[in-house]
């Protein structure tokens, strides 16, 4: 389920809005210059598909959002758990630390949910609008949003990214994030 959150910068207690009725949601986004959405995913992949068959599924959709953007590069990013490797926790813990932290893009992040989910805070104009986002969500957040990511503790995810330039995801961090005050996917997930 889709979900946005909308909290003061400087009070990250204080819920403003908190809603899951997609409309509202484009609506809210579309005022910061945030597009969100919803593909179709009638078309069943198996858990183990491929990269290159998770891009066929939606060949249509990728060549319409590369030629629209300008996009050069799009890939797969996914993290699924592995309990039974024991290297699992610290790589999870690890992937996740990597986005944390305020930061932004010189150019647009444009991410499509294939599968699993995944939170974008963006903080844009005094507010922070946690953006939780499942399966069918596509997020394209205007270069120079300041934002972070966050996957949960037990990332879970298929995405496909689209990039306009060919070195991929290079992020310029804050000095003084303010993303660890705030509540995380796994809180605002509890909190539905």
């Amino acid at each position: 389920m889709t979900l946005l959150q909308i909290m003061p910068d400087d009070a990250p207690g204080t819920v403003l809005l908190r809603t899951a009725e997609l409309d509202t949601v484009r609506a809210e986004l579309i005022r910061i210059g945030v597009r969100i959405e919803r593909w179709h995913t009638a078309r069943r992949l198996p858990a183990d598909a491929d990269d290159k068959a998770v891009l066929e599924a939606y060949r249509s959709h990728i060549d319409h959002i590369t030629a629209e953007g300008g996009y050069r590069l799009v890939d797969v990013a996914r993290l699924t758990p592995r309990p039974e490797d024991p290297r699992w926790p610290q790589q999870a813990r690890t992937a996740r630390e990597k986005f944390l932290e305020e930061h932004f893009h010189d150019e647009d992040e444009v991410r499509f949910f294939v599968a699993g989910s995944g939170c974008f805070y963006l903080h844009v104009r005094g507010k922070v609008y946690a953006t939780v986002c499942t399966a069918g969500d596509l997020l394209s957040v205007p270069s120079r949003t300041v934002h972070w990511f966050d996957m949960g503790e037990q990332p879970d995810f298929t995405a496909i990214r689209f990039f306009q330039e060919e070195d991929g995801w290079v992020g310029r961090f804050l000095p003084d994030s303010i993303a660890a005050c705030f509540p995380g996917l796994d809180e605002l997930r509890a909190a539905a």
